[in-house]
């Protein structure tokens, strides 16, 4: 019994055998942060690969013009079904992995607030996501109406629609569990002495993601309600025929889709900016500024919205409203942007893998910030609404941002998860083949756009085939880059094969997750640290 008892001096935790479950129930009832974060991440990059598999078969499709290997419904299914699981499935719960793995860890905290509800928001996923995969093989097909589920065609869909809404439901639910959880957390869990100005950005960010999570969840539940009601129980929201108007849908919608937006990148600047200024070995620059600029990201992404929908027939007034607020969010966006790059200059800059991500990130997600940019002109979307441009731009913002943010985590991170260093060429090879890829897949597609190629069709002219062949091969040397991180770096890692991390893998990096043996004990924090000064280090 000494060793439960004996607290004295072990913040840190000693694993004992007894002290917590093993084998399966371990991670049925998991209610430990690590645990959860591990199986979320796990989750999401099982849903990565299912959702770029239905990229794949888009890609192959496109190869070249006329129809190859797919009808155009079933085009239809792939291009829908690919944008609901990569947003929902694969990089929303990645995040929630990251958070639940890290918040305790950089907060001082002994673990989650509300452990079980965080075992109860992990698993509402498996059935939701099940649901979604399987409404493949539901009578006529998966939905078809594009990841935004406009009406009219939702309420021409199959039964496969229905079980979309419910699935979109309970993950929703899920989210909201999940950012309750996250905010009570940061609000009431750090150690003495970690006041909000002195968290780390990653903590900034999530706790300003999770107030956006609970704003707007409730938007979509509410669209999708209002779609499943005018399908079965005679409603009229959406149908003109009933004196409904199918652009309301896409106003409900938008209203959760932009600030959903923020949702997948805000975390990924969190971790980019814990990332830099450990590889530049400087404090990051302007600290409160990055804070501010996070919270002026999140209250103007609500005003936004419209700029979705140039092409409805807005009256100039409201085009203008739109235009100037997108553009004016594009200002805290570029404050983040130069501190990164501040927080580099005269820097002792080292290129190990997680700063390699972290550079590549702020390097292509800015060319997706500039593309989103011209799209914020109402004259210039009119012309390319629905192209293979704005696929290019949101692939940037989307891919190279919160996927590339992920991965830096990810390779930053991994040592205090699995406890042994992830050998530099393993990452280095994974970076920049993935790098290269995903532009020779994106940047042509820009082309297309502008020539006019819309999006979300089987077939196209023949002046489009060249540019679709270079993007179909780019895309799959970028789906072999992710199946190669899967069996030459994740597999490897989590059997804890390679050399024993250090508990300060990388020389610059600050903050309490270093404090804490690698890998992280089950158990970290059961008292709260004392911090010093900077909130960065354990004292005594």
């Amino acid at each position: 019994m000494t060793a439960v008892l004996d607290h004295g001096g072990h913040a840190h935790g000693h694993d004992h055998a007894h002290d917590h479950p093993h084998g399966w129930r371990r991670w049925l009832f998991a209610t430990n942060h690590k645990d959860i974060g591990t199986l979320y991440l796990l989750f999401s990059f099982t849903m990565l690969l299912i959702g770029g598999v239905l990229a794949l078969g888009i890609r192959a499709e496109l190869f070249k013009p006329g129809l190859q290997l797919v009808n155009p419904e079933l085009f239809n299914q792939l291009t829908t079904m690919h944008g609901i699981i990569m947003v929902f499935g694969a990089i929303m719960p990645a995040f929630v992995g990251m958070a639940n793995w890290m918040l305790p860890l950089q907060i001082g905290a002994s673990d989650m607030a509300f452990a079980r509800m965080n075992n109860f928001s992990f698993w509402l996923m498996i059935p939701a996501s099940i649901i979604i995969v399987a409404s493949f093989f539901m009578p006529g097909g998966a939905p078809a109406a594009g990841w935004t589920l406009y009406a009219p065609l939702t309420l021409q869909m199959g039964p496969s629609m229905d079980a979309a809404i419910f699935a979109m439901h309970i993950m929703g639910a899920s989210s909201i569990m999940g950012s309750i959880n996250i905010v009570v957390t940061i609000l009431n869990m750090r150690a003495p002495g970690m006041t909000l100005m002195k968290m780390p950005m990653f903590a900034w960010t999530w706790l300003i993601t999770a107030y956006l999570l609970i704003a707007v969840m409730p938007v979509l539940a509410g669209a999708i309600t209002m779609t499943l009601t005018d399908r079965h129980f005679g409603t009229s929201f959406f149908n003109p025929a009933g004196g409904g108007d199918p652009v309301m849908y896409q106003h409900i919608f938008w209203f959760f889709g932009h600030p959903e937006v923020y949702i997948m990148i805000l975390p990924a600047f969190g971790i980019v900016s814990q990332i830099v200024p450990a590889f530049a070995r400087k404090k990051l620059f302007g600290y409160h500024s990055m804070v501010y600029a996070t919270a002026s990201i999140a209250i103007l992404s609500f005003i936004v919205w419209a700029h979705h929908m140039f092409a409805t027939g807005m009256p100039v007034t409201g085009q203008l409203f739109f235009m100037y607020a997108t553009m004016l969010i594009s200002v805290p966006t570029g404050v983040k942007v130069f501190n990164w790059i501040a927080t580099m200059w005269r820097g002792s800059m080292t290129f190990e893998v997680p700063m390699l991500w972290s550079v590549g990130f702020i390097f292509v997600f800015t060319m997706g910030g500039f593309t989103g940019l011209i799209c914020s002109v109402a004259p210039i979307d009119t012309q390319i609404q629905d192209t293979y441009y704005v696929v290019a731009h949101f692939h940037y913002v989307l891919v190279a941002g919160s996927l590339y943010a992920l991965y830096a985590g990810f390779y930053y991170w991994a040592p205090k998860w699995t406890g042994v260093m992830i050998p530099e060429w393993k990452g280095k090879v994974h970076f920049w083949l993935s790098l290269i890829t995903f532009n020779v897949t994106f940047f042509p597609m820009h082309f297309l756009g502008l020539a006019g190629m819309p999006r979300r069709y089987a077939d196209y002219p023949m002046q489009f085939a060249d540019f679709n062949a270079i993007a179909s091969v780019g895309a799959f040397g970028f789906g072999l880059m992710q199946v190669y991180f899967l069996f030459v770096v994740l597999i490897p890692a989590m059997m804890g094969k390679g050399e024993p991390a250090p508990q300060r893998p990388w020389e610059g990096a600050e903050g309490l997750e270093w404090e804490v043996p690698s890998p992280a004990p089950f158990h970290t924090f059961e008292e709260p640290p004392k911090l010093n000064a900077d909130a960065t280090r354990v004292v005594g």
